[in-house]
């Protein structure tokens, strides 16, 4: 890791092909910005990511990156940081890759509590396939495919991660720039899981959950003095994250006793390597393979 690294040692050449507008840049921005200010170096950062608009991510930013299957990244990622401790492991994913298909995938890598941070982009609709409801969509919101609207409650994210054993959940704001960039870096330094559910408005398909409206209902947790919040209080965090009148922004719930996986199972060393011993042909075939 280094002192000297900064958010454009993070930018790839690459130009995004999101749409002008889309709350992807946004999250984007603060994930490297959190990186950034965290110490870490491209050349011991990992992205993973998924399928969806946001699934591109780890082209548009430079360190080792892997683009996977739809709702596959977790597994991933939580292999990559089980293989190699020391690698700084950053998961991205949308609301459709991570709690649709992937659902099953988020709740097991929340209560490993592997020491990765999972950032969502929730937009709540699937955009790359061009506007049918996701997740976390509102249950009267209205698509071409769904001219009723899903007719279901919406996921809630942020509960399934506090009943799955979560040990850092928070919530933001592409838009509130430095808010989402300190919450994000936060999650990075927490020793655990650190679960960021971030509001990142489509510009294209939804009009319902847009930036105007999420400037004027989200209530920031942690600064807003109106609201006396300790995230260390599961059942203050309960109580708001359950809360059907409002929308949070901020680190909703830290366990400040959590330990890492990798701590609990004496996972330290680097596992990457061939281990010696191993068949000479299994040897070669692996060496041929990478």
């Amino acid at each position: 890791m280094s002192s000297e690294t900064t958010f454009v040692d993070f930018k790839s050449d690459t130009q995004p092909t999101w749409c002008p507008g889309c709350g992807d840049f946004g999250t984007m921005n603060g994930m490297m910005k959190a990186l950034a200010n965290t110490g870490n170096d491209p050349d011991d950062t990992f992205i993973v990511a998924g399928i969806g608009c946001s699934g591109k991510i780890g082209t548009y930013m430079h360190s080792y990156a892997l683009h996977g299957v739809h709702g596959r990244a977790l597994p991933v990622g939580t292999g990559v940081k089980l293989a190699r401790p020391d690698v700084e492991v950053m998961v991205a994913g949308g609301d459709g890759d991570g709690y649709s298909i992937g659902a099953g995938h988020f709740v097991h890598a929340v209560r490993r509590n592997v020491d990765l941070s999972y950032v969502v982009m929730d937009n709540r609709i699937y955009g790359l396939t061009k506007g049918q409801f996701s997740p976390t969509s509102r249950e009267d919101f209205e698509t071409a495919t769904s001219p009723a609207g899903p007719k279901q409650p919406p996921v809630n994210p942020l509960a399934l991660a506090l009943a799955a054993g979560g040990t850092f959940i928070a919530q933001t704001f592409s838009s509130d720039v430095q808010r989402h960039a300190e919450i994000v870096q936060q999650a990075i330094e927490h020793d655990g899981f650190g679960f960021v559910n971030v509001f990142s408005p489509c510009v294209t398909f939804n009009d319902v959950d847009t930036y105007e409206y999420f400037r004027g209902s989200l209530v920031d947790v942690n600064e807003d003095d109106e609201v006396d919040h300790d995230p260390a209080d599961f059942d203050q965090a309960t109580e708001r994250i359950l809360d059907p009148d409002h929308e949070y922004q901020g680190v909703l719930y830290q366990d400040p006793d959590s330990v890492p996986y990798g701590d609990s199972h004496g996972l330290g060393e680097d596992m990457s390597s061939i281990p010696e011993g191993a068949p000479e042909d299994a040897t070669d075939l692996v060496r041929e393979f990478y």
